[in-house]
């Protein structure tokens, strides 16, 4: 699929969210940002914001499977991948699916499992398969997970370390509506029966492949390479920075903003698009001094210093 298919494609997709959800156009964004670049995508917010109703309505628009996980602090990790069940009858162990085995898969409150259970996901975000009792067994294509977690309660929480963080290409926040969309929400909700609005398919598994395939395709000059780099970089020069973004985060940065450039239906990338893309992939990657901790510094007003540090490249007008 070239860049214009799936463009048209992502703003049908973004239409019946639209007509679904209310919520920002850029976090909306946000998402698909995770779904182009091939990743997955960690939504942060506080609970009855629409985070579950999202990502269910993510899969049915993609007119993809759906599964989704409630993380609880007892929950074990062959709860998630699936376990060998002997069959009587066959007189042998028969593998049986867990619920990570869709194309879409909703860890809802993944912070409130234990670290045993959410290491259990690394291998399927990073390989696209589990490995139980010594087989492997891959998981369906293509492979899309949106974790949620809630930042308000902290009893039976156990805080995803900073290199499961990093596994997630994008990390967002939808946040309150404002009066005009709150409103709007209960409008929609007095027009319909269900609790639930519902949302028609758009795309199929076919198209959703070929969909994630468009970013490929996408230019990056060189000097917007370096761009990137000297951001990543600088991130790790910041005296409240502990630990800056990783050489995986740098590359993260570059499948992003490939992606931001198919949603704006372009074959090259700009500056601006790194800049659009950096926030929601690279603040949740800092972490920061006990210091800056203390003093209640803000992830993103510390990238957002970085980028206004950075000398950005001149695009020039024939390559634009």
């Amino acid at each position: 699929m070239d860049v214009s298919d799936a463009s048209a494609a992502c703003s049908d997709v973004l239409s019946a969210l639209r007509g679904a959800i209310v919520a920002e156009d850029d976090f909306f964004q946000d998402v698909l940002l995770g779904l182009l670049s091939g990743g997955h995508v960690l939504i942060e917010d506080v609970p009855g914001t629409g985070k579950t109703l999202t990502a269910r309505s993510f899969a049915t628009a993609l007119g993809l499977s759906f599964s989704r996980v409630q993380f609880t602090p007892d929950l074990l990790p062959s709860d998630v991948t699936g376990t060998n069940v002997y069959d009587e009858g066959a007189g042998e162990f028969e593998f049986s699916t867990g619920p990570i085995f869709a194309n879409v898969v909703l860890a809802d409150e993944i912070n409130r499992a234990p670290p045993k259970t959410q290491a259990a996901l690394l291998e399927a975000m990073e390989e696209e398969q589990v490995t139980v009792d010594g087989e492997t067994y891959e998981l369906p294509s293509p492979f899309f997970l949106i974790a949620t977690q809630n930042p308000v309660e902290q009893e039976g929480n156990f805080p995803l370390p900073e290199a499961q963080l990093d596994r997630f290409n994008v990390k967002t926040a939808m946040g309150y509506p404002d009066l005009g969309g709150e409103v709007e929400l209960l409008r929609r909700r007095a027009g319909r029966v269900e609790q639930d609005p519902s949302i028609e398919r758009v795309l199929d598994e076919e198209r959703v492949v070929g969909v994630r395939s468009a970013p490929e395709s996408v230019r990056v000059e060189d000097d917007l390479l370096e761009y990137m780099a000297r951001v990543t970089r600088a991130t790790r020069e910041d005296r409240r920075v502990a630990v800056g973004v990783s050489p995986r985060g740098t590359q993260r940065l570059f499948e992003a903003a490939r992606a931001a450039a198919v949603l704006a239906d372009r074959e090259f990338v700009t500056p601006g698009d790194v800049k659009r893309v950096a926030q929601p992939t690279l603040a949740h990657r800092l972490v920061l001094t006990p210091d800056a901790r203390v003093d209640d510094v803000a992830k993103s007003d510390v990238l957002s210093a970085v980028l206004d540090r950075v000398e950005v490249p001149t695009v020039q007008d024939a390559e634009v």
